[in-house]
């Protein structure tokens, strides 16, 4: 029978009549196997609705299946064609005009297919999309750049150009292009600048030691509207001398003007005390604050080695690597979840254990049935392994299942105040609320368990007074118009002391804080324009910071200060950083003017991943997920295992483009440390 005989069988299930269900998006379709190929195959063809759900490997593999039925209708065709043009006289010298004048490529030599002469219409989504495949593979493209917005701007430029369009060469990249696109990006920056002087902006220092004790810091400055890479810089030499950091900082200040400059949030990598004491000491009105996101994840770290969540953890983690490094089992489990994940990756590890038990959670009752069906107990392959009897072990355990609720209890209210924090908006505002709330919230979990109550809230209030409370977040709430005019919320005395400090900081002069009083007065009991049915509604849909601006002009001194204070982001950005890169820009191996091709590259490289980030969190998608799997993570790679880009690695420099510049840049970015295949 045909069901016999054709593998995409597996990816379908068999109904009455000529219909099938799509095992993926379980889409009943009318047409047997043939269309159930299209409708995997994604391709735009029969008029057949493409799979929403079905993996990648899938498509991949259906497609070539579609593909060498097609060549094989096209040889035959092609035989006969030969045949009636042998029987024609003008068969000879005909044939001898179509040999190609110009030599192959060496990709042609190897792929030969891709060089087709006059191909059909109906082949040439095929052919590009084979081309494209081969450049992504050949010069070990990470398949994560597919998603980016401007490789579909690409792909429609090159579109309208027609035959015969020649791409830049290495040299006008190197070049021309890199000069004008950094100019472009640095004129938006330019424009973002202009706001400063009502909103202030904030500077970011990231930094970063390798295992050579090199000490790399990051500045980045950001604002209501953008976050922005200023530069990167090579701080080894001087990173434990206060003097030269303090230098550095003072040069990076004037770089935005003091007076634009409203924080320094700096990570606990820094040597923070000397140069906190140094800010605070030369600038009468700049704060330096911890990162909150940084913060955050420090909690959740601790979170996770309490030794009844670690030990969650780690028995969550033996079934999806029994899962996730068997590829029939894969299937199996991705039929039961409806082609669902069971694990996620997060910006940090933390953050993936705690998201991925939140997955597991909502995964349960498909996973425990899919361990009791039939289909597993008679497939042999994973059945019998001593794995799975252990996974079964733990999936029939109510104390794994009450330990696996009580971790998404415990940290999903700091995983939203993560997601707050970290979305690139001006948070500030909120971060003082949001964690009240979350140590409310295990409070209330815990009622009736005090020990289990006190080791979290202790952990969450050594972290938050040790490294996150800051005199700025306590006035941004006072400021926060959602909070002050909140009857539900009871902190806003505790909190006022720190918000007369701020003000005697940002208004050092009496002549400043004229009328300041009242105007607080103004504020805090909903007088004048603060008090207009207007200002009301618009306290849930416009940040802080932009209600203030539209209604804070009863109290003009006031407005000022708190425009700029509720303007602030409260943590660094969450996209995934290439430190390699910034590693490989301050190589002593390298000449100068290497090196400023590489910082343009990177200038431009970072400056591009930030606008898209903040495009992407400003969407649908979640801050602190990453979109793909990280099959090197302690969810999925066995230890005992290599990596699955190690078979690269065996290949060496004869994968790299000739140049040395490109090769080193590639080297950097796609280093060991990092994953270039996102499998």
């Amino acid at each position: 029978m045909v069901r016999e005989r054709d593998v995409c069988w597996e990816y379908a299930e068999k109904l009455d009549g000529n219909k099938v269900r799509c095992i993926f998006c379980l889409r009943v379709l009318n047409g047997g196997i043939s269309r159930l190929k299209h409708h995997l195959s994604r391709l735009p063809s029969k008029g057949v609705n493409p799979c929403s759900k079905v993996r990648d490997d899938v498509t991949d593999r259906v497609r070539a299946i579609i593909a060498s039925k097609e060549e094989g209708k096209e040889t035959s065709s092609a035989k006969k064609q030969k045949l009636a043009e042998a029987k024609s006289p003008g068969s000879i010298s005909a044939s001898k005009t179509l040999i190609s004048v110009e030599a192959p490529s060496p990709i042609a030599k190897f792929f030969p297919f891709i060089t087709q002469v006059g191909p059909s219409p109906a082949n040439d989504q095929e052919n590009a999309e084979r081309s494209i495949a081969l450049f992504f593979f050949e010069n070990k493209l990470d398949f994560s750049v597919a998603r980016s917005s401007s490789y579909q701007l690409m792909i429609d430029a090159i579109g309208k150009c027609g035959n015969g369009f020649r791409g830049p060469s290495a040299e006008t990249l190197k070049t021309t292009w890199l000069e004008r696109i950094k100019s472009e990006v640095s004129l938006q920056s330019k424009d973002i600048e202009k706001e400063w002087a009502t909103t202030g902006c904030t500077i970011i220092a990231e930094t970063w030691t390798d295992n050579k004790s090199r000490a790399l810091i990051n500045f980045l400055v950001s604002s209501p509207s953008r976050t922005f890479f200023h530069k990167s810089v090579d701080a080894s030499s001087y990173y434990k001398n206060i003097k030269c950091l303090a230098d550095l900082f003072d040069s990076v200040i004037q770089d935005f003007g003091p007076e634009n400059v409203v924080q320094i949030i700096v990570d606990n990598t820094l040597n923070c005390t000397g140069i906190v004491n140094h800010i605070l000491l030369n600038y009468g009105t700049i704060f330096v604050s911890p990162c909150a996101s940084q913060c955050l994840n420090a909690i959740l770290e601790e979170f996770s080695k309490v030794d009844w969540v670690n030990r969650c953890i780690l028995q969550a983690q033996d079934i999806s690597k029994f899962i996730y490094n068997n590829s029939s089992m894969l299937d199996l489990m991705k039929k039961f979840t409806g082609g669902q994940e069971i694990i996620k990756s997060g910006i940090t590890k933390s953050v993936s254990n705690f998201l991925s038990l939140q997955s597991v959670l909502k995964q349960r009752s498909r996973l425990k049935h899919m361990f009791s069906s039939a289909e597993f107990s008679t497939n042999s392959s994973y059945a019998n392994k001593p794995q799975s009897i252990t996974c079964i072990a733990i999936l029939d355990n109510s104390d794994f299942w009450r330990a696996v609720e009580e971790c998404v209890a415990v940290s999903e209210p700091f995983l939203k105040v993560l997601r707050e924090v970290s979305g690139g908006k001006p948070a500030v505002g909120f971060i003082y609320e949001l964690m009240t709330k979350a140590k409310e919230s295990i409070r209330t979990y815990y009622i009736m368990d005090e020990i289990k109550c006190k080791t979290f809230l202790d952990i969450v209030d050594k972290k938050w007074q040790n490294h996150l409370h800051s005199p700025l977040h306590a006035a941004a709430a006072f400021l926060n118009p959602s909070i002050q005019y909140n009857p539900e919320i009871k902190f806003i005395g505790s909190i006022k002391e720190d918000f007369f400090r701020v003000l005697e900081k940002l208004l050092p002069t009496r002549e400043l804080r004229q009328d300041l009083t009242n105007q607080i007065l103004v504020f805090s009991r909903a007088s004048g324009m603060f008090g207009c049915n207007l200002a009301k509604e618009a306290i849930d849909t416009v940040s802080p910071g932009i209600w203030w601006e539209q209604y804070g002009d009863s109290a003009p001194m006031l407005q000022r200060v708190a425009i700029r204070i509720l303007s602030q982001v409260c943590s660094t950005s969450t996209f995934e950083r290439h430190w390699s890169t910034f590693q490989q820009i301050h190589s002593e191996k390298r000449n100068k003017i290497d090196k400023e091709t590489l910082n343009d590259l990177v200038y431009i490289n970072y400056n591009l991943k930030l606008a898209r980030s903040m495009k992407s969190k400003s969407s649908e998608g979640d801050p602190i997920q990453l979109d793909d799997i990280d099959m090197t993570s302690e969810w999925v790679e066995e230890s005992e295992n290599p990596s699955p880009t190690q078979w690269l690695d065996r290949f060496g420099s004869t994968l790299d483009g000739s140049d040395l510049n490109t090769r080193q840049f590639s080297a950097a970015i796609y280093g060991a440390s990092d994953h270039i295949f996102n499998l």
